[in-house]
């Protein structure tokens, strides 16, 4: 979606030091740990990067803020269902939170059988199987159909740029990867959480296709939802407008979402190993716009463009904390 205000893309923000301790880096993610009266809390700082099958791609700008914002967006509007990790938001790419232990696994509820990646649904029911994370699947599915009803579909967390591999949900406890008791509080709140999302989703004119959750305990113990909720980079969110005739057509659906990258890059044989395959600046401008429009959408109201280059900004949002 074009928008007349929508600033020239400037330098994406990949990157970023700040004068704090114990830095730990995510794919998307850096982190640094809080002292003084915010001991027990972490700095959460949302950069521009871009990651699919499980390597960084690319730096898309303004993608680190709508994950940012719509994530806290998302905290609160599931905050009834499920505890989180969120304490501030000083900064349209920064989140203070929580101290959080994550539990080792990624949690991935599915309304619909898509994807291209090995841990997709679709991938491994194409080739065959019928029984996928445990879940006994009908036959006759087509690509991007919705299932009978969302199921969860657990996998491990790859680490250092290794693959996420799928398990079953009786693994998660006869592995000994999470309590029996702090495993069903988990699917509990998933199922709460995707099925919020979906109604928000179905009255922005959006279908919530599958996402991933992550949880973890804090010091006490409790469970909380961590990292982020429902944005283009956890979620499929499908327009629900042209759905239909995409389906019976055979073509894919209208995705705000890293999706298209994913195809793009799986077309050109690409699958986490190797080099990574140059898309082209138009791929990242048209990511930016995707992501934008999902925010918009889903939050009801127009993206606020924070100022570039980002690091200034976010040194004086953060400067009290040194």
């Amino acid at each position: 979606m074009h928008r007349d205000d929508a600033p020239t893309a400037p330098a994406p923000l990949t990157d970023i030091d700040l004068p704090l301790g114990d830095r730990r880096d995510g794919k998307v993610r850096v982190s640094y740990a809080l002292s003084g009266e915010r001991t027990g809390q972490r700095l959460f700082v949302t950069t521009d990067r871009l990651s699919a099958f499980d390597r960084i791609i690319a730096g898309v700008p303004y993608k680190g803020q709508v994950l940012n914002e719509l994530s806290a967006w998302w905290f609160a509007q599931t905050s009834d269902i499920v505890a989180n990790h969120v304490v501030e938001i000083p900064d349209p790419n920064v989140t203070i939170a929580r101290a959080a232990t994550p539990l080792p696994v990624e949690v991935i509820v599915r309304g619909h059988i898509t994807g291209v990646t090995d841990t997709a649904l679709w991938t491994a029911y194409d080739r065959g199987d019928r029984t996928i994370y445990g879940h006994r699947l009908p036959e006759g599915l087509r690509k991007n159909q919705a299932l009978p009803v969302p199921i969860i579909t657990p996998t491990t967390k790859g680490h250092a740029g290794a693959h996420d591999v799928p398990i079953t949900c009786d693994d998660v406890v006869a592995g000994g990867l999470v309590d029996a008791d702090i495993w069903q509080q988990v699917q509990d709140a998933a199922l709460a959480v995707f099925d919020r999302g979906v109604q928000r989703g179905r009255d922005a004119g959006l279908i919530l296709a599958d996402t991933k959750y992550e949880f973890g305990l804090d010091a006490a113990g409790e469970l909380m939802l961590i990292d982020e909720v429902h944005t283009p980079d956890s979620s499929r969110w499908w327009v629900a407008e042209n759905y239909d005739r995409r389906l019976a057509a055979g073509d894919e659906p209208e995705s705000l979402d890293k999706e298209v990258v994913r195809r793009a890059l799986a077309a050109a044989d690409f699958r986490g190993d190797g080099e990574v395959p140059s898309l082209g600046d138009d791929v990242w401008v048209a990511t930016t716009a995707r992501y934008v429009d999902a925010y918009e959408r889903l939050i009801g109201a127009p993206f606020a463009y924070a100022d570039y280059p980002a690091a200034p900004r976010l040194r004086d949002a953060v400067a009290h904390l040194e």
